[in-house]
């Protein structure tokens, strides 16, 4: 006769899986909306204001969600799909132009209680690339789409389309005239449907974040934690350059073992250190903290290869941290226990 554990006989009696959490009735949120050289003397009041307002109109979206008792993964769309609809944020409306005149948009996002991830790059008609990072992973059989072909898997699964025209911002046009003259190259045409150079005011600070990628991590009332990343990429990139945003455990890694990480930074660093992934396995097989683990890989691994950013975390113990080696990095975080941060400088807690 074969003899099981009572604790198993239980959870095999009562029909659950061996993996189902209680709630936990604990929830935590942390956005980021890029990083870079961010610094107090070169920003206006007025544009300081503009960029906390815009983290705390995020971080509201995502908390409501938690605090109602919806799932991380819920949580981390809809604090992503507001930061992608907001000029400031490099996601989206807003994000930077390839060195053709076009927004090219990638996102992933990823389950911790499942593993399950999807993920698109180089979308340039879906309005929330997010989404389609979803939708990817919940309708499709496959964990990354890329170009038209996502565009198209969106417009399949009824997800809104936009003409290209819809993510322009002239800030971030002048930002590609600027680099391409710097480079020697020419300037593209402007793209048709965007509006005059009179049309637009210009939206945000000259302090723009190098590397402006937004991201949420989540824990939810159950105990499960999610992870999104969604960007513009760089500025002028070429040939289809596709950074770590939409890369599995390079820009995003969620697992209930360990943690839930979003990365914001020079992305081929953070490919090739595979930084969000490495900051789950220190956490899951060294027990180190959440702000040790980022720690130990943004300040000292990514720092000593010469690498750029950073990331937010959190575990399914509630457990936040932040960590970046950059001169600043929009970010904010609140959760059941604690009321909401906003931050954007260096030396500020």
């Amino acid at each position: 006769m074969r003899l099981f554990p009572a604790g198993l006989l239980l959870t095999i009696a009562l029909g659950c899986s061996v993996s189902s959490r209680p709630p936990t009735q604990a929830w935590a949120l942390v956005i980021h909306g890029g990083a870079g050289v961010i610094e107090r003397a070169s920003m206006s009041a007025a544009d300081e204001s503009a960029y906390r307002q815009a983290l705390s109109t995020a971080l509201d979206a995502g908390a409501k969600v938690l605090r109602e008792g919806g799932a991380s993964l819920d949580a981390v769309e809809a604090t992503i799909r507001i930061m992608e609809d907001d000029p400031l944020f490099n996601a989206g409306r807003g994000a930077v132009f390839s060195a053709v005149g076009r927004n090219e948009l990638d996102a992933s996002i990823m389950d911790g209680a499942t593993l399950n991830a999807g993920a698109v790059a180089s979308v340039t008609r879906t309005r929330h690339p997010i989404a389609l990072a979803r939708a990817v992973m919940e309708k499709s059989p496959h964990v990354m789409l890329v170009g038209e072909g996502a565009d198209a898997f969106a417009v399949q699964h009824g997800l809104e389309q936009v003409d290209p025209s819809f993510f322009f911002v002239e800030r971030r046009w002048r930002e590609l005239e600027k680099a391409l003259k710097e480079r020697g190259e020419p300037i593209p045409a402007r793209p048709a449907g965007a509006p005059s150079p009179e049309a637009q005011s210009f939206q945000g600070s000259e302090s723009l974040p190098e590397f402006g990628t937004v991201g949420a991590v989540a824990l939810d009332l159950h105990g499960n934690i999610a992870a999104g990343t969604s960007t513009g990429g760089t500025t002028a990139k070429r040939w289809g350059r596709v950074g770590d945003s939409p890369i599995i455990g390079a820009g995003t890694y969620a697992s209930n073992k360990s943690c839930a990480v979003s990365a914001t930074g020079a992305g081929e660093f953070f490919i090739r250190l595979t930084i969000a992934r490495e900051i789950c396995a220190l956490v899951q097989y060294e027990d180190y903290g959440v702000q040790k683990a980022a720690d130990e890989i943004i300040q000292k691994r990514l720092t000593d290869f010469k690498g750029t950013g950073g990331v937010i975390v959190v575990s399914p113990r509630g457990e936040i941290a932040w960590s970046f080696n950059s001169p600043g990095m929009y970010r904010a975080k609140v959760s059941s226990a604690t009321s909401p941060t906003i931050a954007i400088f260096k030396d500020e807690p």
